[in-house]
Parts: C-alpha cells; structure tokens; sequence
C-alpha cells in the first residue's frame, strides 16, 4: 500500500515582513521563517515600491544570509604581524569597544579631524553623519563621492529634486521615456514595473547607453552614444526645440528663473550675477508695467526674451536671452554634435521633434483644484507626458554634473517637470534650489560640529578651507579642488591619507566600503598604500578599522575588524531624514526588525554607535547628568527629535501612536511599523500631487512637517548665480575668497558655467586617442550588486565570470575572436582578460559587469573560483589622479566642480595575447581565512528541512 503524501508542516512557520537589502531599492519582503531559518522570501504586495515584484537578488537573500563569508567574532590584527597579511586573532566585543573608545576619546579630545569616518552602502547617512557631526570632524562621507554626485548635485542646484530616490517617471501617464546610462541593477523592482506600463499603453522607450544590455534590451529605440557625450546629445536636442521655438513658454515664464535679468559686463566685478533690488529680489522686466520689477512678485508678467540698461546704467539680458544665444550656436547643431556623439545629426533631430510632439500635440490635463504658491485657483494640471531617467553611465564621467544638468534643461523646456506624465519629485523634495544647509567649517576638540559635515554651497565662502585657501578635509571636498563635492571624496582617501595632504590622520574607519579591491581606483597601487609606512617604521595610516558583515577584501587591511550583522538580523529605520523610499504621490519610509537572530558573535554597527557616542558623552547622546540618553539603536530611533516632532520615522508618532509626519515620540512605534508589514505610507491628496515647487498647499504641508525651512515657491534655476560666482572668482573678479593657484583659478572659470554645458572629460583631455582609441566602461548586471553577491550561491549559478564585450564586427577587423584572451591597457596599468564579441555594443566602446572579479580567497569562496580565476576588475586601468601634467599638482581623477569619480572617462588599447598566455591577469595572493573559518563545501546547499509538497 503506498505511503500518505507527506505536506509542509506550516504550525512550525511564521510570516515576517521587512525591508530588504540585497541592492538600494529598499523594497518590501515577505519572509517565510522556521526554527530561526529562512524557508523563503518573496516580494510583498502592499508594499509602495515594489508592489510584490522582487528580482533575482532579492529572492537569493537566503543565500546571503547563509554565505559561508560571514563575519562570525570581532578581530584584531595579531601584534607583530603585518598588515595585510591577513593574520588576526580574536577578541571580545568588550575588548573591542573599549580599545576603540579609548582611541576616539583621545582624538576627539585633540585633533577630531584626525578621526575619518566614511561609509559605503550604509542606508543610514542621517545616523553616520549625525554621529560624526558630533564627534567633531570633518572627515564623513558615504560612497554618493564615487557613484552619483553628479546626479543628485545637478538636480538640487537646478530643480530641487533628481533623479534616482528624489524623482521617477509619471509611469501612469507618460507617453515618451528616455532613458540615459542606466545600468540594470538601479532601481530594478520600480523600473521594471515601470517599463511594463509604459509598454502596456503604447508609450515610446528610448534607451541612450552605449551597451545594449537590460532595460535597453527592450526599447523601442536604441540610441549606441559614445561614453561621456550625453550632455552634447541633450544640448544638441536643446538647440533643436529652440530652433523650432518648441518650449513651454508658459512654464519657463512661471516657474523659472529664465526672466530674471544677468548683468553683462564681461572682465568686470559682478558679471553675470542676477540683477537684484535693494531688498536681493531678482529683477525683471515687467511687461505691462514697462519697469523693472521684482521677479518673485505674485502676477508679475516679466519679459522671457530683451536686452535692457539697468537703473545703475549696467547692460542687462534675460536668463532665457542668454541661453537661447548660446545654444543656437553652431558647435551644438546636430550635424557637429554627431561628429562627437557618433549619433545620426537626423536622430538627434527627431528624437527632439517627437518629444516636442508628445509635450505639446498629445498634453493632458487633470480636472482638479489646486492654489499656487500667491493663492491663485486653477481647475487643472496640465501635463507634458515625456519622463527621462538617468544614472551612473552619466554621472561617472567628469562632465557628469554638467552632463545631467543639460538632461534637466531639456525637461525644462518641455515643461516636464512635476506635472502629469512628467519627472516627478518625491517626497521630501523638491527642495530649495539649492538646499539651505551648508557643511561645516570649523572643527574643536570635544565639541560638535555647528552643522553636518556635509552640505550645499552658494558662495567660496561656503568653502572648507583654511586661510591660506588650503583644503580642510582629508578628501579635499569644498576645496577650490571640488567646491560642490556635496558627497565628498571617498576614493581619494586613502591617497590623502598616506600622502599626508593636506595632513596626517590617526585613525581611518570604513563601514561597508571595500576601498581595498572594486570601490576604489588604481586597485593594486592602492593596497601597496594601505601597507606602507614611514621612515620610522610607523604606518602612514596608523589605525583602521573596518566594519562588516562579510569577509571582503578589505577585511585583510584592517587593525580592528567589528563584524556587522545582516538585514535580516538588524533593526533599520529608512528614513526621510535618509534616502526615503516615498513614492511620487505618498510619503513613504520603512524599517527593518529581527526577523531571525544571530547565530555568531556580531552586533548590528548602528547600535555600536549609539554605545560609543553615550561613552564619548556626545551632547545629542547624553543626559544632563552625563549618564547615556539612550539604551539602543531602537531607542534613539524612537526618542531622537532633530526638530521638535520630527524625528527618523514619520508614521505613527504623538504618545497615542495617531499623529503622521511630526509629533512627539511613540514608544510604541516600532510595533506599529511592524504589524503595518514594515512601512509607512502617507498618501497625498491630488490636489497636492504635481506642481509642487509652486503649489500652496504641498509647500504648507513641507514645511510644517520640516521638509523646508519656509513654504516659499522653489524656483527652477536654469542660470546657476552659485555657479557664476565661482566662476568669477577663477576670473578675479570676486568680491570674496578667490583661488591663488593658477590651476585652481583655470578649472573654475572653464567649467563653472553657469549654464548646462559640455566640455571633453578630463582624462581624455590628456590621454593620446590614438593610442587609446576604445572607452572602457563597466556596468551591474540586475542580478548582481556592488561586490556584494558574486558570493551568493544561487546568483553564482547565473553569472560566476565576466567578459569584455566588445562590438563584434570591430572586434573581427582587429583579428580578435570570440572568447580569446586579449590585453587591455592604459595610460595606468594594463589587465588579461577574455573578451566576447556581440552586435548590442557601440562600435567605439568595450564595457564589462562590475564587480564579478574576486581576490582569491575572499568572500567565503574557495580560492579557485571563477570570480578569482577567470573574473576581472577594469579598476586597475583606472587612476585616481589625472595624468601629471608639467608645473601642476596632481589633482583628482574626478568632476571639477562636485568631485565625483571619472570612473567612465577611461581610454584603452587592445590587442590579442600572445598564444600560451590565457587566465585573468593580474592575479593577487590568495587571502587567509580568518579565525574559526571553516573551508567552503565544494557544493553549497541549503533547506531548511527534507523536502516535502508546499500546499496541503
């Protein structure tokens, strides 16, 4: 008689919901749990961002957590052994912390700039800054310094909002998407939810990116751009709608700075400044008054095109003067932009033709009341339905900034932004152009910051520098070097630090940041700097110490390892004072809580930074009678105010758990986030959901709940004064701190242009093209991200090696075949690696996936694996400086005006190896395992029981 079917045993399960962590799109998971294992994962229905779709590396969190690469103790660096060696020994939490406590006390109480803090993929900026503003040093950043700077900087000193978490697409509405430089792994969830709509109503897609891979896989159109030409192609798109006068007059007169008025006197003080009155209004020229009048005066109805002689007799032109004179030149015409971007002049043309089509033949309009800014009633929002998303393939060159200004200014013209069909901004921006908050100057022992260390400059006196102009930060952020360096510097670090420029540090923390192996540049040369040492024997830097929650290649260089848990093991609170997850039309944060606990010796780095600021007595961590203010990460997140009623969480707040948005601490609120299945969501009436860089009751509601200081209209800014007065200041024609360096002085009067503009990346200014004729750029795979799942077992079974694709009919004229070994070189370095030939490739163009390639012995995997074997980094033909040039430092590899890493500007010359030599070079000793590692099983499975039927 044959046996009874045997079911899933579920009274042994529990449901849990959570944030997940395996990329930065925060979505929503339901997680199956029994006996303190995870069954399975899936994407959450309810969530706001991901609507129950999760991807590859969402569904392998499993495989994450149970990684045999784990931290499991916290580690020392055995005394008398050398760094790098890889040799520890472990010790107790308590040994830890208080050795470092010890440490930080005594740097905080002399020099607290001797302490730098910088953090990688942390999704808590608020807390890492918070702790490092109170500590008192300058030296914070995450990693926005490599990645995208340039995107959120461009957007914030122009629309108030960006792309990536401070905007998206109107998927519901738009009828036209371009999408620029995307890779697959940003935003995967809401993208691909995204695209599916578009699809599904008939809208156009179109893909710019030099690799047709992913999202571009399935556009409509695709569009194989030379790398670092972007701005070109939208200026060139610019100069057609003016041509054809296809602009939103309307738009531009009401909500843009395009009527103010700009000073023409060139050569002298003042040039290019914003006319202003007594009061610093911005003037214009008032058509019906036929007077000059303030431009931020309710029904005013200023003049978009004229040249006028202001009172003081000064020649004056309108913003929307100045740029149409500059773009309707020749050096932006389709036909010389081709020349530079390798895109047809006649696509360049039509592209922009049907996008004007689209804005202003197919517009929409929603029927409902909404009040402007100066309480005047309107029945409806229009719309312009053309949307465009862009990321790092644009912000990773150092035109970058400028490059996503140009892509603003061409939604601008179109009237895009924040209406039906348009970019949307996304709570709790937009913001004022720029943000009000500026970063920190002055540092002093045992005293806070008077502001965080990171913020938005408007002037050289914003700037970090001491009185001889010299930079006050290790990473040189808002330095004459890179004054809107809004991110800071995070890949210059280590090079400043064993430079000793502008000084010396003691004491180097790095908290998910693997700076020794694929997030920094100049790999091999930048491991040599972490091991070397003074003439006295004393390493240049003395002390670092790394925090993770797996064994990375960084892991070999620390002194003092402090293992981190996972996302499934922690509390998190993502947060609006962080990077929110809100969704255009609701106010959205979320948390993580311990769905399963430990089973090593690791502490979540949130709550060990609570434990440090209560014993260093940080004002904002202590009580008046000295003792800790409070008990745990958990508690600060519940108790901590920033304002009054405002604190990391917005939902659920007030004593009753009934008020959202601000209100007073809820000692229950984590139990609300909790059974609400991890999220909050506030969604916001129509009437509230476009315009709201002008409408009266959004800009009511951002500053009552703290978003902006004041509910005054943001104006879009088209004309950057911020930019003009850097600019001045290279020219000498500053009223303030002005550079002394003549290479100082050059970089900001050349691209400090106050108007989106293009110029050749900075590397390639200086490499020899026809030496190096290819551009070489890397790309994330969607089911991969950064370094950390090429240990993930399930996702290893799709892609374990990468390649250099390489367009194919280029490649057979050169004698390169298929999955031949080639050399790849640069004015750096040069690497072995085995190329693979494919049609989706621009011809001028090789790219491979991020990140694939291991050191040996890393990650939990066995030393032979293909990601060490066969899998490579582009990052050794990258330098982190330009090349030398006569008569000037060596300056940073990155954006001259935010400081982003150049990571795409890099050229190269290929050719096939010799035969005999195949195998990825250069290869790395292998890494030791660390304390208690046991070696990696030949075939890693895992369930959490003998499986049986799912349903019964």
């Amino acid at each position: 008689m044959a046996s009874a079917t045997e079911f899933e045993d579920h009274s042994k399960q529990e449901i849990k919901y959570t944030t997940c962590y395996m990329c930065a799109c925060r979505c929503g998971i339901k997680v199956t749990v029994e006996d303190n294992k995870v069954r399975f994962i899936q994407g959450n229905r309810n969530h706001p961002i991901n609507q129950g779709v999760l991807c590859a590396k969402g569904s392998a969190g499993i495989m994450k957590q149970y990684s045999p690469g784990k931290l499991r103790n916290p580690l020392r660096r055995k005394p008398g052994t050398e760094r790098g060696a890889g040799e520890f020994e472990e010790i107790s939490w308590d040994e830890a912390i208080d050795s470092l406590t010890q440490r930080l006390a005594h740097i905080r109480a002399t020099d607290p700039n001797k302490l730098a803090f910088f953090t990688g993929r942390d999704q808590m900026q608020a807390l890492t800054g918070l702790w490092a503003q109170q500590f008192g040093t300058l030296n914070w950043s995450a990693h926005g310094g490599f990645c995208s700077v340039n995107m959120a900087t461009a957007g914030l000193y122009m629309l108030g909002h960006a792309f990536w978490e401070f905007g998206d697409p109107d998927w519901e509405r738009t009828k036209y998407f371009m999408l620029w430089g995307v890779a697959e792994d940003h935003s995967s969830n809401p993208l691909k939810i995204g695209l599916e709509k578009l699809k599904r109503h008939g809208g156009k897609f179109v893909g710019i990116n030099p690799a047709r891979t992913g999202y571009q896989a399935i556009a409509d159109e695709w569009v194989p751009i030379k790398p670092g030409t972007d701005g070109l192609l939208a200026l060139s798109m610019v100069h057609v709608l003016l041509q054809n006068e296809q602009f939103d007059w309307d738009f531009l007169l009401r909500y843009t700075n395009a009527p103010f008025l700009v000073v023409n006197t060139p050569g002298k003080k003042g040039d290019g400044l914003i006319l202003r009155d007594g009061e610093g209004h911005p003037m214009i020229w008032d058509l019906k008054k036929e007077a000059f009048a303030n431009g931020m005066e309710a029904g005013s109805t200023g003049a978009l095109f004229g040249a006028y002689s202001a009172p003081d007799g000064r020649p004056v032109r309108t913003v929307m003067s100045v740029l149409t004179e500059r773009y309707l030149d020749d050096q932006f015409s389709p036909q010389n932009a081709s020349k530079i971007t390798g895109i047809p002049a006649e696509t360049i043309e039509r592209l922009a033709l049907e996008m004007a089509h689209v804005a202003f033949k197919e517009s929409i309009e929603i029927e409902v009341e909404w009040t402007d800014w100066a309480g005047r009633k309107h029945d409806k929002f229009i719309g312009r339905p053309v949307s465009m998303h862009a990321m790092r393939g644009i912000s990773a060159h150092s035109n970058g900034m400028q490059s996503a200004r140009a892509i603003h200014l061409l939604q601008v013209l179109l009237g895009t932004i924040d209406c039906p069909g348009g970019f949307r901004s996304k709570a709790p921006y937009p913001k004022p152009v720029p943000p009000p908050n500026k970063p920190a100057q002055h540092s002093a022992p045992n005293t806070p910051l008077k502001s965080l260390p990171l913020g938005f400059p408007t002037a050289p006196e914003d700037l970090v520098i001491d009185e001889n102009g010299q930079p006050k930060r290790i990473d040189k952020a808002y330095s004459w070097e890179a004054p809107i360096a809004n991110h800071g510097l995070m890949h210059m670090v280590i090079t400043n630090a064993v430079n000793k420029d502008p000084y010396a540090i003691d004491t180097l923390i790095f908290f998910m940041a693997n700076m020794s192996w694929n997030s920094t540049m100049n790999t091999a040369n930048v491991q040599e700097m972490l091991k070397s040492k003074d003439d006295d024997g004393e390493y240049k830097i003395p002390f670092l110490v790394v925090v993770d929650a797996f064994h990375s290649e960084m892991v070999n260089f620390g002194d003092l390892i402090l293992p981190d848990t996972t996302y499934l093991e922690r509390y998190d609170a993502i947060s609006l004072l962080d990077r929110p997850i809100s969704e255009p039309d609701a106010i959205c944060d979320s948390i993580r809580h311990p769905i399963l606990q430990p089973d090593r010796n690791v502490r979540p780095w949130q709550e060990v930074m609570v434990d440090i600021a209560g014993r260093l007595k940080f004002p904002a961590f202590t009580k008046e009678d000295g003792e800790p203010r409070f008990t745990s990460y958990k508690d600060f997140i519940i108790n901590y105010e920033r304002a009054p009623g405002i604190g990391f969480l917005a939902g659920w707040r007030g004593a009753d758990g009934n008020s959202h948005l601000r209100g007073e601490p809820n000692p229950n609120q984590w139990d609300r986030y909790i059974e609400n299945q991890g999220f909050f969501k506030y969604h916001l009436p129509e009437s509230m959901a476009f315009y709201r860089f002008a409408n009266k009751d959004y800009l009511e509601l951002a500053q009552r709940v703290g978003f902006n200081p004041t509910a005054d209209p943001i104006v879009i800014e088209l004309y950057s004064e911020t930019f003009q007065r850097f600019r001045l200041a290279g020219q000498g024609l500053y009223d303030g701190p002005q550079p002394k360096d003549p290479v100082d002085r050059e970089r900001l009067a050349t691209y400090f242009d106050p108007l989106p503009d293009f110029y050749e990346p900075l590397e390639q200014q200086r490499i020899d093209k026809k030496e190096y004729p290819f551009y070489a750029v890397n790309q994330r795979p969607m089911m991969m991200y950064h370094s950390w799942d090429s240990q993930n077992a399930w996702l290893r079974q799709i892609i374990a090696q990468n390649y250099l694709y390489m367009n194919r009919q280029r490649g057979l004229q050169m004698g390169i075949e298929d999955k031949s070994w080639v050399w790849v070189e640069s004015h750096n370095g040069k690497i072995r690696v085995q190329v693979k030939l494919i049609e989706g490739c621009q011809a001028d163009t090789v790219w491979t996936w991020n990140a694939i390639g291991k050191q040996s012995g890393a990650w939990g995997l066995k030393p032979e694996a293909a990601e060490a074997t066969r899998g490579f980094l582009m990052n050794h033909l990258i330098s982190e400086l330009l090349p030398a040039k006569q008569g000037e430092r060596r300056l940073t590899n990155s954006d001259p005006i935010t400081g982003q890493a150049a990571w795409y500007d890099l050229m190269v010359k290929i050719y096939p190896a010799a035969p005999g030599e195949e195998g990825t070079w250069p290869v790395f000793p292998t890494i030791k395992p660390l304390p208690g590692d046991t070696p990696a099983p030949d075939v890693l499975r895992y369930h959490t029981h003998r499986p049986v039927n799912l349903k019964s």
